[in-house]
């Protein structure tokens, strides 16, 4: 094989943000051939392509090798399983399913089809950013880490986004609110910097500003099996809102704010410092340093690139598959934990949440109105 054929399903914002750059040739390797979506009037941009109105005669055809899933939450799981039974290699949009039990099993798939590529668009992973984080912790510059606090309420969102599908902000439709739509790439660099905590408590507000079911004010607290500790807040209902992450370790504090990203380099280790030093007020030296980055215009682009490369030439995956798991845990038990009234120990069980989800949903009486709203601000935040 020297080019991927691919095809994609759903064709929301999301979908068609992935079909825009791929057919104007910014992934190498690869080339859209068909696409699939319920809702045929989303067909007509892409009659020059093969159209289909189901996931599984696309599935089937015969006509691509890999598939792009950006369907609402709950299809990825059925569809990102028939589409590895049938062969073909995946790349799935967050969540990589609505909750952990479903991720397990689609996950389950994934492995018993080890020469499929399974990929998840977790797009952060490859900003500069967080990737100059991720080397301050692997080469023990932070040195043992000690907290992290993340505040990202820049989420806001007006009544009209959340009435323009049914399917938004329903326990039935997303399966969550802010925490799995709007924060599960935070949730996802979160764990991937500093790994899954030991134990979760969540406080949520649902529709505290909004005329939805599911939440859309969070408080979430971790603890870490190295005492490591965590607070991470979120809302679409703030306005301006802040998004400040802050990483403190035994060598330093990281702080990522506005676009600059600094870093305050302490030159003893504060344990050592506290244990050693005669004075009772003393404090450790630092520098305050400045580290650049660049702006990376299409991270969506340069993860599909990396997937399809894993597919022609065996590459190793930025965002495997099954490492989508972790955010979908973590957005699951906040909301299970709030619920609950009580902290959660991970990992969590996946099986009690899906059973306290149908319950959701089979209890729900929410009903909203539906309107056609404006979509042209999508390039400012590539969020479903």
């Amino acid at each position: 094989m020297n080019k991927v054929r691919l095809g994609i399903v759903g064709l929301g914002n999301i979908g068609r943000y992935h079909a825009e750059y791929l057919q104007a040739g910014k992934v190498t390797g690869a080339e859209l051939v068909a696409v699939a979506d319920a809702y045929t009037p989303n067909l007509e941009k892409y009659k020059h392509l093969k159209t289909f109105e189901k996931s599984e005669d696309l599935i089937r055809s015969g006509l691509i090798d890999a598939l792009i899933i950006a369907t609402p939450h709950y299809l990825h799981t059925t569809i990102g399983i028939d589409a590895l039974e049938n062969g073909l290699h995946v790349m799935v949009e967050k969540p990589i399913s609505a909750h952990k039990a479903d991720a397990e099993r689609l996950i389950a798939v994934a492995k018993k089809h080890p020469n499929q590529i399974f990929a998840g668009m977790f797009q952060l992973r490859v900003e500069p950013r967080y990737v100059k984080i991720k080397k301050l912790i692997q080469n023990g510059e932070l040195g043992n880490l000690v907290r992290i606090n993340w505040i990202i309420t820049d989420w806001f969102r007006t009544e009209a986004y959340y009435a323009s599908s049914d399917w938004r902000a329903t326990w039935k439709g997303e399966g969550g609110g802010v925490l799995l739509n709007q924060c599960l790439h935070q949730l996802d660099i979160l764990q991937w910097l500093c790994g899954m905590p030991s134990m979760i408590r969540g406080f949520c507000q649902f529709g505290r500003y909004h005329d939805i079911e599911v939440e859309d004010d969070v408080t979430c607290y971790m603890e870490w099996d190295n005492k490591m500790t965590g607070v991470f807040i979120s809302s679409t209902g703030e306005a301006p809102g802040t998004n400040r992450l802050e990483i403190c370790g035994t060598r330093g504090k990281v702080t990522l704010e506005n676009n600059k990203l600094t870093f305050i380099r302490l030159e003893t280790d504060m344990i050592e410092f506290i244990k050693t030093s005669k004075s009772a007020f003393a404090k450790p030296e630092f520098w305050n340093v400045e580290i650049p980055f660049e702006t990376i215009p299409n991270t969506h682009a340069i993860l599909m690139q990396n997937f399809v490369n894993a597919i022609l030439n065996g590459e190793p995956l930025i965002a495997p598959g099954e490492e989508g798991l972790g955010s979908v845990e973590l957005a699951n038990g906040f909301v299970f934990s709030s619920l609950l009234n009580a902290p959660i120990k991970l990992p969590m069980d996946g099986l009690a949440w899906e059973k306290k989800l149908q319950q959701l949903i089979a209890e729900s009486k929410h009903q909203k109105k539906v309107m056609k709203v404006s979509t042209d601000d999508f390039t400012k935040s590539f969020n479903r």
